[in-house]
């Protein structure tokens, strides 16, 4: 097979890769313009076509396949395989002739590998052996540069040096950068200039003016060309932008808008309240616009303080000490702003200053005491209306208006003292006990007669002092025992005393037995020197039998003036105690009985006891049953069946028991209604038993009715008011006879039948014709 290619240089080819089995030689073949049609610059080398890409909707010959078989008389086809074979490239089955069907795009597929073979046309059997080949793609420009990462953003400080770089942009071109110039790149500025410029090669962007200042203009848009073929003319070219924002650095000084600010401050102004504001405007921004206040001059009582607002970057001047315009009415203070951060090297004051002038307003201020607290001494039997003390309280305007004193009720509710609303003078209105109140504070206000609301407050504590008012007495209630087996001189008792006063050199007590008690044979005391007394035992003979109890008065005096003194009892108890001296038992019958009971006699009584009970319970339930009255429930006796009706019922189609309750007459239920179905406790005279034996029955029967009309306890129990009501609010009214005025009643009861079947059978009984009436 001969490859034949237009406009091309003919080699011989590889005649290794060729079977001589159809006898073909491999030759090169020189096909001129009369074999093209449309030529375009191509060669084969080695098996390979080389072929430019192209665009167009035409196809193109690509080149000619040829045997030493196709001599006209041998049926020979044409066949090509492999890559876009069929699809992209095609062939003539006849001539051999290849071409491209579509457009061929390097970008896109740079080679296609194919495989031709000659076959016999009518049988189809392969004439020599498939032989290989390259179509390659040559490279046109066709394809201009691109930015893939832009537009492009950067920044860059403000009064940069000239050649500070910026950033760097970068564009790619899809053509073959080993063929020709079509990817060789060559990069410009369109627009930024002259404030940047652009390495034409690296595309790194610089600054190109000196002095670029944020503050005249923080934002730059820079346009930037790739253009390819080495930028010269006819290459394809791509754009993109870059926006360069100068970022701010602290190149200027805050600044106050004025140098001279007034303020007017008034004098009740709180601590700690704010009383102006100022504020030194700063260029630039974020951290290097903020600033801090301070007060350099002007303030040596240390009045005020000024801090920085973090939000609003104002200085904000406030109270460290309360103002008093009637002391100074004016300050003037030199405040400085300064940066918080700057440069040292810089050279520049990242400061300014401004003078501050404050005028104190004169406000109504409350009065003043002249002491914040007020304390005061009274002796607790001072009589009344002694005066205590004096509070005294100014009002320190100019004016100086009167004041008048009152003393807050709230903090005296037993209205203890009171007070001169025009001098200030507190005085006793009730009598004092200092046993019972030592100090009573209390709240005086002042108040200005021209402004009410003008109040000011302070404390009085008033301390009562103390009087020898209250006699000493036993600090608790003692009780002495005292053992059989004692000693003389034992110890019984230790004694001491408490009193209510406090005097100011302490207490001593002095005690003593009653003139009566002084020779007394059984007892005496020891002073102890620690205001106690020692109770001592005269001798050892005291016995249970003899005096069970012994009661000591003892006097106890104190030292103050007047001196007090008071009668106290100790009670001391004869007791039988153990070798050891512990009390064992104090009662006179511990020591008289003899032996202790045995367990079995304690049993015994217990028993006896018990029994004792159960024989006064059945004695009583007996009892119980003896007054219930006796009920004959046979029903075979006639003659009792008149007192078993005890429920009314429901009428005649009522077969079950009724609830009575439901028929109690709502209207009572607030009322006292008694009751008359309670089994009286009254005992009624007893009826004799027995049978008429001969008498009358009738005469019996209306003896034994007398009886159980009269009898309380006898049933069924009077309960008759709880049938006379039949409901509110029904048309019908009330259906009971027990209501009836009179048996003979001239009512018609002719309605009923109009009610439905339920009162049909009800209208038929109470209904009476004219032959009724005279029946």
């Amino acid at each position: 097979v001969t490859f034949c290619h237009s406009n091309a240089q003919t080699v011989r080819g590889n005649s290794k890769s060729l079977q001589t089995g159809s006898t073909a030689l491999l030759r090169g073949l020189v096909e001129g313009q009369r074999i093209l049609s449309r030529a375009k610059r191509g060669w084969v080398w080695n098996q390979m076509f080389v072929l430019e890409e192209f665009s167009g909707p035409d196809p193109i010959l690509v080149g000619r396949l040829h045997t030493d078989l196709d001599v006209g008389s041998t049926p020979i086809k044409y066949v090509l395989a492999g890559e876009g074979a069929g699809t992209i490239f095609a062939i003539n089955e006849i001539t051999g002739d290849i071409h491209a069907m579509k457009r061929l795009d390097r970008e896109e597929k740079a080679e296609y590998t194919l495989t031709a073979q000659v076959t016999n046309r009518d049988t189809d059997q392969p004439l020599e052996p498939p032989s290989e080949f390259i179509i390659k793609v040559q490279d046109i420009n066709d394809n201009p540069p691109q930015f893939v990462e832009g537009p492009y953003r950067a920044s860059v400080p403000e009064m940069s040096q000239v050649g500070t770089s910026v950033t760097r942009v970068t564009a790619t071109d899809a053509d073959d950068p080993v063929y020709g110039n079509s990817a060789k790149l060559v990069y410009s500025i369109l627009e930024g200039q002259p404030y940047f410029s652009i390495d034409p090669n690296t595309a790194i962007i610089k600054i190109a003016l000196h002095g670029m200042d944020r503050e005249m203009r923080e934002e730059y848009l820079v346009v930037i060309q790739a253009k390819d073929m080495g930028g010269h003319m006819g290459g394809l070219s791509g754009t993109t932008t870059v926006t360069v924002t100068l970022t701010d650095v602290n190149d200027n000084p805050p600044k106050f808008s004025k140098s001279m600010q007034n303020f007017v401050i008034p004098e009740e102004l709180g601590i700690g309240k704010p009383g102006g504001k100022v504020k030194a405007n700063d260029r630039d921004i974020g951290e290097n616009a903020k600033s801090t206040y301070n007060i350099i001059d002007g303030d040596e009582k240390d009045v005020f303080e000024i801090t920085t607002d973090a939000q609003t970057q104002e200085g904000i001047l406030r109270l460290k000490k309360p103002l008093n315009f009637e002391t100074k009415k004016s300050y003037t203070l030199k405040v400085e702003a300064a940066n918080i951060r700057f440069d040292p090297n810089s050279g520049a004051p990242f400061k300014d200053t401004a003078t501050v002038k404050i005028a104190v307003e004169d406000s109504d201020e409350p009065p003043i005491f002249s002491k914040p607290t007020f304390v005061l001494q009274v002796n607790e039997n001072a009589p009344i209306n002694t005066v205590i003390g004096t509070v005294t309280a100014r009002d320190p305007d100019v004016t100086g208006s009167l004041v008048r004193y009152f003393i807050d009720r709230h903090t005296d509710l037993e209205r203890q003292f009171n007070i001169n609303v025009d001098d200030g003078k507190i005085t006793l209105a009730k009598p004092l006990d200092r046993e019972t109140d030592m100090w009573h504070n209390i709240t005086v206000t002042a108040t200005e007669i021209r402004n009410h609301s003008q109040i000011s407050r302070a404390i009085v504590a008033i301390r009562v002092l103390d009087i020898n008012d209250n006699a000493p007495e036993f600090a608790t209630e003692y009780e002495a025992f005292l053992c059989e087996n004692g000693k003389p001189g034992q110890v019984i008792q230790t004694v001491s005393a408490v009193d209510k006063d406090d005097p100011i050199q302490g207490h001593y007590f002095e005690y003593r037995l009653i003139p009566e008690m002084l020779n007394n044979p059984n007892f005496t005391i020891k002073n102890n020197g620690d205001n106690s007394i020692s109770v001592l035992a005269k001798h050892d003979t005291f016995r249970r039998q003899k005096q069970e109890m012994y009661f000591l008065p003892i006097i106890v005096t104190d030292n103050g003036t007047p001196p007090m003194s008071s009668t106290n009892t100790l009670t001391i108890r004869v007791c039988g105690c153990s070798r050891e001296g512990i009390v064992q038992s104090c009662n006179v019958e511990a020591y008289v009985l003899p032996i202790g009971l045995s367990m079995g006699a304690l049993i015994a009584i217990l028993a006896c006891i018990i029994l004792l009970l159960v024989i006064v319970v059945l004695f009583v339930t007996l009892r119980r049953h003896k007054n219930k009255p006796l009920i004959i429930k046979d029903d075979e006796d006639v003659r009792e069946n008149i007192i078993r009706y005890d429920d009314e019922g429901g009428g005649e189609e009522d077969t079950e028991a009724f609830d009575i309750a439901t028929l109690q007459n709502p209207d009572g239920i607030n009322g006292y209604l008694p009751r008359k179905d309670i089994k009286p406790d009254l005992q009624f005279m007893p009826r004799q038993s027995g049978g008429p034996n001969g008498v009358d029955v009738d005469e019996f029967i209306n003896v034994r009715l007398h009886e159980a009309d009269n009898d309380p306890t006898a049933p069924p129990y009077d309960s008759i008011q709880i049938y006379g009501y039949e409901g509110r609010g029904s048309i019908a009214g009330s259906l009971s006879s027990l209501e009836t005025a009179s048996s003979d009643s001239d009512q018609n009861y002719d309605y009923l039948r109009e009610w439905g079947p339920r009162f049909r059978r009800l209208g038929e009984l109470y209904s009476v014709g004219e032959s009724d009436k005279e029946t």
